[in-house]
């Protein structure tokens, strides 16, 4: 195991305590921000995510994002690929994905103009850091390379850590959304 490899794992293991922490503690209403900041992007595609263990919950946002244009949620196709995304609306079917999470039934897939991204960590830079697979990152840089890609982290704010441990290929966040606040760090 490399240094970085073992500072990345002792930095998600403290980000992971903190956003339980902050997750049993978050009052109701917790996408309220993130709606308020998708407002604004009305009918433009976007992708959220369908969340696991203590990650925040888009979903309200999502579903109020589904009613002026598609939202769509991961899937893995291949382990070490960016990730594709296929449409979700409220209600729809859903099936069990890689890594716990729920994609839809019916593969419908397109690429989004925005992503919502769930992270274990982030900082007040625009750095992220994720689960340790690269699949938001490879995906970032495919999409980025095509047109302007907005990157949304949603996280509590429990979770900003200073002195992330990052590499050359990690991709920035154009904005976090917490459930108090709006960080912005510019576009990419």
């Amino acid at each position: 195991m490399s240094d970085l490899t073992a500072i990345k794992a002792e930095a998600r293991k403290a980000a992971f305590a903190r956003r339980k922490t902050a997750h049993e503690a978050a009052p109701p209403g917790a996408a309220g921000l993130l709606s308020q900041v998708l407002a604004g992007y009305r009918g433009v595609p976007l992708a959220g995510y369908m969340p696991i263990r203590t990650e925040i919950d888009p979903l309200p946002a999502m579903a109020e994002a589904a009613a002026h244009g598609p939202v769509g949620v991961p899937v893995i196709k291949v382990e070490g690929e960016p990730l594709d995304f296929s449409r979700w609306e409220p209600g729809c079917a859903l099936k069990d994905g890689p890594f716990g999470a729920q994609i839809p039934e019916v593969d419908d897939f397109f690429e989004p103009e925005i992503l919502i991204v769930p992270l274990v960590a982030f900082d007040r830079q625009g750095g992220r850091l994720g689960y340790g697979g690269g699949f938001y990152d490879r995906t970032l840089e495919r999409l980025r390379a095509r047109r302007g890609t907005l990157a949304i982290g949603f996280a509590y704010g429990a979770q900003e850590a200073e002195n992330l441990p990052l590499e050359p290929t990690d991709q920035p966040l154009n904005m976090v959304v917490t459930e108090a606040e709006v960080i912005e760090f510019g576009q990419s």
